[in-house]
């Protein structure tokens, strides 16, 4: 098993001595800083972007969009694939921050936040930033033109153009946040903006969009991963950066839908690290733990925590909207996966249909709508038995899996939606959690109502 440890540097002048935690360590440096004194990936983007608003993060509000960067690097660019059990990987972190007593203070809880998130073992070394790069902040370009009520994290997906509307039909004025790291992504968002833009036409639709993403080679000797498990990390660090250059301590709103933010494992197969917990109500509580300790006055919410994803269509203040452009929207856990089918046609980017995003979906569509015109590659679930022995038919099994084992006890529900974490952070909501979760699983059921599949 190889250990990691990735170190962040700011510029050619940042050679101050760091020492990894391990002799053996394998280690890799990266430049956050440009010849021109930019931070680089996707950073200044994000920064650049804010200050044409005439907006203006601190220091801390830097240095966590700073590691959350070096952290996606990690992800990213450091294989599963080298370690013993095909799955946790050992990385260490060191990153030059503005005041290390602050960051070393929330060295725990950040241990913490990130072995949850992704399943994998984490150290984090905090060292003063070098004198000539003391202040990244830059003054605002503009003056001030944006006045933001809340914070709204935009992915291009469903749950989140959804959570738009809704906002923007509100009182409420959102700014917009965006990272992409693919063409596809970024197509998606793009589109759900200008969407955005037209319909809200009498409203202010700002976004800030940060395109992070690293070479494949930055790590040596590894393959890139493409299990992303921290990349909400990112996403909500850069929302805080916007939050705190904003200032008023406002919300930063986190539309999805409940039972895949519960995201209980259908079957024994996708326990622990193999369910994604990007939103789970215990990380969004301990992120916003962070945030209080660092000082940056801004907090999550979900306000759609006890919906279903078809409940959420279903309550949008407006359905003709969400009908209308839900198709431009993208879902699918991997909508390149068919790139090298040999059917020429299924070879282009579009929602596969059976992964379980894709299901979950398509069931939101049918509760929510009645009708779904997305275009799929596996468009038609019934029109054959499906092979559990392949990725057409394996989530499909799953969920079969789930509803066969509530519909024998149902009274399981109350237990499960504790398998991925105790939600001690609400002991309120627990029958409100028990709900979604079994909604959810129901709201799927009715999709594969006919539907076959087994090894074949």
């Amino acid at each position: 098993m190889t250990h990691h440890s990735i170190i962040c540097r700011l510029g050619a002048a940042d050679k101050a001595v760091v020492k990894p935690s391990r002799a053996d360590s394998e280690v890799t440096e990266i430049s956050f800083i440009e010849s021109k004194g930019r931070l680089e990936f996707g950073l200044g983007q994000a920064m650049d972007q804010l200050g044409a608003l005439g907006l203006s993060p601190s220091e801390t509000a830097i240095d966590l969009s700073i590691l959350a960067a070096l952290l996606t690097a990690a992800d990213t660019r450091v294989s599963r694939g080298d370690t013993q059990d095909k799955w946790t990987r050992e990385i260490d972190l060191h990153v030059p921050v503005s005041d290390p007593s602050i960051w070393t203070a929330q060295k725990l809880l950040l241990v913490k936040i990130l072995n949850f998130l992704t399943g994998d073992r984490w150290d984090l070394h905090f060292r003063p930033r070098i004198p000539s790069q003391k202040v990244l902040k830059r003054a605002a370009r503009k003056l001030r033109t944006a006045h933001p009520t809340s914070i709204c994290l935009l992915s291009g997906g469903l749950d989140s153009f959804t959570g738009a509307v809704d906002l923007l039909a509100s009182a409420e004025v959102p700014l917009f946040v965006s990272h992409y790291s693919d063409g596809i992504t970024s197509k998606h968002q793009t589109y759900c903006v200008d969407a955005l833009t037209k319909k809200f036409a009498g409203k202010r639709v700002d976004n800030i969009r940060a395109r992070v993403g690293f070479p494949h080679d930055t790590v040596a000797k590894s393959d890139s991963e493409n299990t992303l498990r921290a990349r909400s990390f990112l996403f909500f660090s850069l929302a805080a950066l916007a939050a705190d250059a904003a200032g008023g301590g406002m919300t930063i709103h986190v539309p999805e839908n409940g039972f895949i933010s519960l995201n209980v494992a259908l079957d024994p197969l996708r326990l622990g690290s193999l369910s994604t917990r990007t939103t789970h109500p215990y990380y969004m509580a301990r992120f916003n733990e962070l945030l209080h300790g660092l000082g940056i006055k801004t907090s999550l919410e979900n306000r759609y925590r006890h919906m279903t994803k078809g409940q959420m269509i279903a309550s949008s203040s407006d359905k003709t909207f969400i009908a209308k452009e839900a198709r431009n929207t993208m879902s699918c856990s991997a909508p390149t996966k068919y790139r090298f089918a040999k059917d020429e046609s299924l070879r282009k980017p579009q929602h596969c249909g059976h992964c379980v995003p894709c299901l979950i979906r398509r069931a939101a569509f049918l509760a929510g709508l009645g009708k779904d015109d997305t275009s799929y590659t596996m468009p038609n679930l019934k029109a054959r038995t499906l092979n559990t022995n392949k990725a057409e038919g394996d989530h499909v099994r799953s969920f079969q899996y789930a509803l066969a084992k509530l519909d024998r006890n149902p009274k399981r529900a109350r237990f499960d939606i504790h398998r991925p974490r105790p939600l001690i952070d609400h002991p309120n909501d627990l029958k409100a959690y028990e709900k979604v979760y079994v909604d959810g699983l129901l709201e799927v059921g009715a999709l594969l109502a006919g539907v076959k599949a087994k090894p074949l």
